[in-house]
């Protein structure tokens, strides 16, 4: 099976310096493979095994000593025991070993106040998503043609190494692990409502989410809605782009957008059956949007940065930009087009926003279908195969 490898790989080496390293991200993203990858000589053990997980919950001090004269000890799906970070903390502050702990997680445990305080100063926190545009294209995997084809396929690294049909797989991970691992979290009754709520929350790609409406809709309370969300972004399944509002006052929104890590996913979740149903559906501008910002995240998460994204829309929704990036105190609109044929009106928006913002002189961005590229002082054309570059560039300009 190929390994393909991944734009973290560099980040993580550097951050072998820290006595415990924590690689998150969503189920089948990569974490132990890159892990396994990167320090080759660590024994890895998967707490998913129940096994080894009773050991561990059972006898921790015997199960961490077992493995002391190993070179490193890789903890896999590590939010299954957590138990044993108090004994980590200990061994770790009485021997100088960095990197000797690996910790991987596809449910954000570090998001756990007393975990995060215990951990302080001593681990490096990581962030494996899916395939990024820039990944894919390194490993000749996209298809620069159509769009549709990675929006559909989505970025899980196993599509590609096995072959497998996105509509073989989907389905099986949404039950095996979305499905198993958030309803163990909060402990859902009804599955077929949380169900309705997955595909409810697909339907609502690049939308300020109503909280209220979604309750309406799923028959559930609005706190309800907020808990599930909380959630799902735990488990790196959807994600909130929040508005940006400085020196706006009034005049503008401050409900954040949804979206999906994954547009393979969100396109199961919508029913969305074949690459050609794709590009003939409602959500296709959505899901394409998506991809790109979705993306933008990657590549921040790749680099080991908090991530700068906003987008900015007027109260009336006259003017939406449909990102904004904050690079050095400057703010750098970027809009995102489906269509595969250039427009010079594509940069209408950005050029009202500038105006309203008195933001003229900074540089600007479309990302588009299609393939033609210009580049200029203030504004510039990309293809979406090329996004995957896109944060790189704004921080190196």
């Amino acid at each position: 099976m190929p390994y393909y490898q991944r734009d973290l790989e560099n980040k993580l080496k550097r951050y072998a310096k820290f006595p415990v390293v924590a690689i998150l991200g969503p189920r089948q993203s990569g974490k132990s493979t890159i892990a396994k990858e990167v320090f080759k000589n660590h024994v890895f053990l998967d707490l998913d095994d129940l096994e080894l997980r009773a050991q561990a919950l059972n006898d921790p001090k015997a199960f961490l000593r077992t493995h002391e004269n190993e070179h490193g000890i890789i903890l896999d799906e590590f939010q299954r025991c957590p138990e044993l970070l108090s004994y980590i903390k200990v061994i770790s502050d009485a021997q100088d070993r960095p990197g000797y702990f690996v910790l991987t997680g596809s449910q954000n445990f570090l998001m756990n106040a007393s975990i995060s305080e215990s951990l302080a100063g001593r681990v490096g926190i990581l962030t494996l998503l899916p395939l990024s545009l820039h990944e894919l294209e390194e490993h000749a995997l996209l298809q620069k043609e159509k769009p549709e084809h990675t929006i559909f396929f989505g970025g899980y690294p196993r599509l590609y190494e096995r072959q497998i049909d996105p509509s073989e797989l989907y389905p099986s991970y949404l039950q095996t692990y979305v499905e198993r691992d958030v309803r163990e979290l909060i402990n859902v009754t009804n599955l077929n409502t949380f169900q309705k709520f997955l595909r409810l929350c697909a339907g609502r790609i690049g939308q300020q989410i109503n909280f209220a409406e979604l309750a309406a809709q799923c028959g559930i309370s609005v706190p309800t809605v907020h808990n599930w969300l909380s959630i799902l972004e735990a488990s790196y399944i959807t994600f909130q782009l929040r508005p940006y509002w400085a020196n706006f006052n009034k005049i503008m929104t401050k409900s954040p957008k949804l979206y999906f890590y994954d547009t393979g996913l969100a396109c199961l979740l919508l029913g969305i059956s074949s690459e050609k149903n794709l590009l003939l559906n409602f959500y296709y501008g959505a899901l394409f949007e998506n991809l790109i910002i979705a993306d933008m995240h990657k590549q921040y998460f790749n680099q080991g940065m908090p991530n700068t994204l906003y987008y900015w829309r007027d109260k009336n929704g006259t003017i939406e930009v449909d990102c904004l990036i904050e690079q050095d105190g400057k703010m750098i609109p970027i809009e995102i087009k489906s269509g595969e044929t250039y427009t010079v009106h594509y940069f209408d928006t950005i050029k009202k926003w500038q105006t309203l913002a008195a933001n003229e002189a900074e540089p600007s961005y479309v990302v588009y279908g299609g393939t033609q590229s210009l580049r200029g002082p203030h504004e510039n054309l990309m293809p979406w195969y090329q996004a995957g570059t896109l944060i790189k560039r704004i921080t190196e300009e």
